[in-house]
């Protein structure tokens, strides 16, 4: 898990015949099982703190850190950066998924599985537009590796790192104006685009369960 200005990449690695795969600002875990978190950071220290689950390590640029949590109890629980990491500190929290173990089993094979349609008239968007060259979608041709992955983002709970529900309205006001919702975000403002096209690109990510 790497910590970066102003969201979280998760990669869960690779168990049995299932494969690695990445997503953003949303962990799940299954109840009662130990998890290990690899804890790193790309450009300014951050700090893991899931406050329902147990205490708080640091994110530190070059170094690697590990911490073991289990979870006692299903439930969905925030988690902020513990750690002054700049102008969108407060706008950077993880959504925390504890499941029962075969509900989780079901929603990390669907992740792993997960694949977009490039015909889909949103997907097309995506790629006319360029988001592509950032973020990764999985059924997608091209795979950005800068921003945060999409794939199946209409099944998290936030978007942004926590900073709005996750809703195809908001997800429209984020791509439209990024550092309005979360200062020195990274992403540049999209108004420039077509409302139409702006609200297809949101009604898609949307539907990605």
């Amino acid at each position: 898990m790497t910590g970066e200005q102003f969201w979280w990449r998760i990669r869960y690695p690779a168990i049995g015949d299932q494969p690695a795969f990445e997503t953003a600002n949303e962990i799940r875990l299954a109840v009662g099982r130990p998890a290990t978190f690899s804890l790193k950071a790309t450009d300014v220290i951050h700090s893991f703190w899931i406050p329902a689950l147990g205490g708080k390590m640091d994110m530190i640029p070059g170094r690697t850190n590990y911490l073991t949590l289990m979870p006692t109890r299903t439930g969905s629980y925030r988690a902020p950066c513990a750690e002054f990491c700049g102008a969108s500190h407060a706008y950077m929290a993880l959504s925390v998924v504890v499941m029962e173990e075969d509900d989780y089993n079901a929603w990390r094979s669907r992740l792993a599985d997960g694949q977009a349609s490039a015909a889909d008239e949103g997907g097309q968007l995506l790629q006319r537009h360029g988001c592509v060259g950032c973020h990764s979608l999985r059924g997608l041709p091209i795979a950005g590796q800068t921003a945060p992955d999409l794939t199946l983002i209409g099944a998290r709970l936030s978007i942004g790192a926590g900073s709005l529900a996750n809703t195809p309205e908001n997800i429209a006001r984020f791509i439209r104006s990024p550092s309005s919702v979360k200062p020195g975000a990274k992403m540049p403002a999209f108004d420039m685009l077509p409302e139409d096209d702006i609200d297809e690109i949101a009604r898609y990510l949307g539907g990605l369960k």
